[in-house]
């Protein structure tokens, strides 16, 4: 278990230092505690299955930023073999908080591009907490370019809280670069493959994440906009985040029910943190499911599946002017009646 607990794993932690307890008394005692042992260890159990069985979406939320969650470079080590990381957008500079290159899976060459977070403050400070500039959108779109003219698969993590929104960041054209890979990635010959392995936030999410698949890691959320920042702009106060997030139906389920992504990948019991290794190999297997049946298309209809999966999104109704005009006239009627 992390040294960071969050509210709700507390009752879980308290049981597992009573079993740690028992252990080391019945090391030092000689005495048999082994039934009281397994007692405990069957309600840790228990408990953890209800509450994390259980968890709200605010609580979802609060694990997809657990600071003790797997990162892109994580899963890569695990999953990837053969990783060379390459940097720089050849116009500005290199974007710690993106990281892209080479690697291959089950020696199936493939490029990796990913959102990268830092354990330390200075690490945070380094990667400028997973939220890139220009220059990483930018970066990334350079190696899905070389990723389409090698006839190599692309494979994106995901895990940000949005893209950088500070000065510098617009100056050197944030809403362009991101515009730029939306536009570039519809059209890409080759399998893209995304996963959101926490937080998916807002442009900085979408800026990597247009492809043929989409999954969520079980504890992870995808979303216009931060729960604090909807709080904000619709309650005028950021403390209601929870209902924020309740509304904003952001979670792996909410998206799947909806249409938005195509698979909800499992986490251990207790959530990503508490075994990475097992998180990589349910990420793995997706991808590799992914990448056998997207293997069967042509370059024109993986093309084709990633503009009709976006185009499927969302309810909108359309109406032509004459109707708008006809319905305008009766409501005006129906007024001037009262």
């Amino acid at each position: 278990m992390s040294e960071f607990l969050l509210d709700f794993e507390k009752p879980v932690v308290e049981l597992e230092k009573k079993i740690l307890s028992l252990k080391v008394s019945a090391e030092h005692s000689k005495i048999d505690f082994s039934s009281e042992i397994a007692e405990l260890e069957e309600k840790k159990e228990k408990l953890k299955k209800e509450i994390y069985g259980s968890l709200t979406s605010w609580q979802k939320v609060m694990l997809a930023r657990h600071p003790s969650r797997p990162y892109t470079l994580d899963y890569v080590k695990i999953i990837c073999e053969n990783f060379v990381e390459l940097h720089g957008d050849r116009a500005f500079g290199d974007d710690p908080a993106l990281v892209c290159g080479l690697a291959t899976i089950d020696n199936k060459p493939v490029v990796v591009i990913g959102h990268q977070k830092g354990r330390t403050i200075q690490e945070n400070i380094d990667r400028n907490f997973g939220m890139a500039h220009p220059e990483g959108y930018r970066k990334a779109l350079r190696l899905m370019k070389m990723a389409e003219k090698f006839n190599r698969p692309i494979i994106t993590f995901i895990d940000t809280a949005g893209a950088y929104p500070g000065i510098a960041a617009e100056e050197r054209g944030q809403a362009e670069a991101i515009a730029r890979n939306l536009r570039e990635m519809s059209y890409l010959e080759v399998p893209v493959v995304s996963i959101i392995i926490g937080e998916g936030g807002s442009g900085g999410a979408i800026g990597i994440g247009v492809a043929n698949k989409v999954a969520m890691l079980e504890n992870a959320y995808y979303s216009v906009i931060s729960p604090e920042g909807c709080a904000a702009i619709l309650f005028r106060d950021a403390s209601k985040s929870k209902e924020a997030t309740e509304a904003l139906k952001i979670t792996a389920k909410d998206l799947f029910k909806n249409g938005v992504i195509d698979e909800i990948i499992k986490e251990p019991v207790g959530g990503a943190h508490v075994d990475a290794v097992e998180t990589a190999m349910n990420i793995k297997r997706f991808i590799n499911k992914s990448l056998t049946s997207l293997s069967k298309m042509s370059k024109q209809e993986l093309a084709d599946d990633r503009y009709d999966k976006f185009r499927k999104m969302g309810v909108f109704e359309e109406e032509t002017i004459k109707n708008k005009k006809a319905k305008s006239k009766k409501s005006n009627t129906k007024s001037r009646r009262k």
